[in-house]
């Protein structure tokens, strides 16, 4: 990998110079990451106010290691150093930061900052700090905030997004136990449609491994490369099937959508599971008059490997709740009064779970993945069960709607240093802004976090013996992975969470 960025400019301007605005005599920063506060309460009812820690280990590989590697250490000193003072020159003002620290840094070759974090995918209570930072050579006190800028841009959406992909794990699990459907649906049940919609193809990587921390289902390939190479992810990782998109149905024309229908069914997928988009002009015809017309093509379809042979409808459009499970307002008795899921029935029918919901019959499907967020799939759900069909008659494109609609204010991630030592001295830190509401105002000194049957508990202005106890681990230290874990690891506490 050709890495082109200088690492030390990942940073906001003002980190740049902190380093001689501390006390003469600072040796140690300590600081911590932590959400705060929590907005998705108010999408959903019943969220206990948990967030799943996720995507350090893959900012650890990537940027403190191979990017800090590459780009810094393993470059020519006059070369990273000139590089920097050219930015801070041509920015902040000729000689305005000086530079003797960064061929310090230089010539020690690695980065002297250690990280103590909690095991990746562990559902962590609000204002419950999950890693701590702290530098190991007095020489470097400056690194510690430094890094602020990159660990809060690199972490909070990978948390965030693991956070909701387990909320609608949740969702999913509560509904399919409700209706009798199987639980071991649910993984595929939620499948990531977000990567167009992400902060370019990194950030979609990224993120999608949030996703993966709790479903299989995906379309983002660059997610599945990102868990192997920095989750050693071995396995099934991410699942997909074939589908189609507007642009293929066009091409064919809507005098012959019939017959491409057809022929995506009977000669290029003739087994196995095949999505086709079905509202490129008339859904419900589709879904009302195609379905009859090629029921016996449909129902003759064959097993793939894993034993699925489903055709699976995707409306693209319109108000999910009412397009699945049917338009009160529309005229009675129509296709739209019906919903999607009750056409299929009529035509196709299907079993009843033993809590008596109605599964369609295992050749046909639906998926909508148009504006997915959990309110929406809570309300599609509750549609479904009031209509007497089971939850996994449907599979929920969760987009760039859930998964980039989102800030670092979402779960109030910040970055706050609480403790250092000044000439050989400790001082607790801590801030409570009088104007605020009380959001801001931080833990105080060195930190300890104890697990629980309630779960993560903050203990501060610890001694720093305490300091070293707890549930808080070494993850890195000088330059180096501490200790690694996998995407089973991180799914495995996902589940019994």
């Amino acid at each position: 990998m050709t890495i082109k960025l200088n690492p030390l400019n990942a940073i906001d301007f003002y980190k740049a110079d902190h380093r001689r605005q501390y006390p003469e005599g600072t040796e140690y920063v300590y600081a911590n990451f932590t959400p705060r506060s929590s907005r998705l309460a108010k999408m959903l009812p019943d969220f206990d106010d948990k967030v799943v820690f996720f995507g350090l280990q893959g900012f650890i590989k990537h940027f403190l290691i191979d990017t800090w590697n590459e780009g810094f250490f393993k470059q020519p000193k006059e070369k990273v150093v000139a590089a920097y003072k050219r930015r801070m020159d041509s920015s902040l003002g000729e000689g305005a930061v000086p530079v003797d620290h960064i061929e310090a840094l230089h010539d020690l070759g690695y980065l002297p900052l250690r990280i103590k974090a909690l095991p990746e995918g562990s559902r962590v209570n609000m204002r419950v700090p999950v890693l701590t930072v702290i530098n190991t050579d007095p020489r470097f006190f400056w690194l510690t905030n430094y890094i602020e800028t990159v660990l809060s841009a690199e972490l909070w959406k990978s948390c965030t997004t693991a956070t909701i992909a387990y909320e609608y794990k949740r969702l999913l699990t509560q509904y399919a136990v409700k209706t009798g459907a199987p639980l071991n649906f649910v993984p595929v049940q939620g499948h990531d449609f977000s990567s167009r919609g992400m902060s370019g193809i990194y950030d979609a990587a990224q993120s999608g491994v949030g996703h993966l921390t709790s479903f299989i289902g995906t379309d983002s390939v660059a997610s599945i490369d990102y868990a192997e190479e920095y989750y050693n992810a071995t396995g099934v990782i991410g699942v997909s099937v074939p589908a189609t998109e507007h642009s293929v149905m066009c091409m064919g024309t809507e005098d012959s959508e019939l017959e491409t229908f057809k022929r995506l069914i009977c000669e290029l997928y003739p087994a196995g599971v095949v999505s086709i988009v079905s509202d490129t002009w008339d859904f419900w015809r589709v879904i009302t008059e195609f379905t009859v017309a090629l029921k016996p093509e449909i129902l003759a379809r064959q097993p793939n490997a894993l034993g699925l042979a489903k055709l699976v409808f995707r409306p693209d459009s319109g108000d999910p709740v009412k397009i699945i499970c049917g338009d009160p307002d529309a005229e009675v008795g129509s296709p739209a009064y019906k919903g999607a899921v009750e056409c299929l029935w009529e035509v196709f029918g299907g079993t009843t779970t033993d809590q008596g919901y109605k599964v369609l019959n295992e050749r046909v499907g639906l998926i909508y993945g148009d504006s997915i967020t959990l309110d929406r799939a809570q309300r599609i759900l509750e549609g479904l069960e009031a209509k007497g069909f089971a939850s996994n008659n449907l599979v929920f494109g969760i987009g760039s709607f859930t998964y980039n609609y989102l800030t670092r204010d979402t779960f109030g991630f910040a970055v706050k240093a609480t403790w250092g030592q000044v000439n050989g001295v400790g001082r607790e830190l801590f801030k409570d802004p009088i104007t605020d509401s009380g959001v801001k105002k931080s833990a105080k000194g060195l930190l300890r976090i104890e697990e629980s049957e309630n779960g993560f508990t903050l203990f501060d202005q610890q001694t720093a013996e305490q300091e070293q106890g707890g549930a808080l681990k070494t993850v890195f230290e000088n330059g180096k992975l501490q200790y690694e874990c996998t995407l089973d690891q991180i799914r495995e506490r996902l589940s019994i969470a």
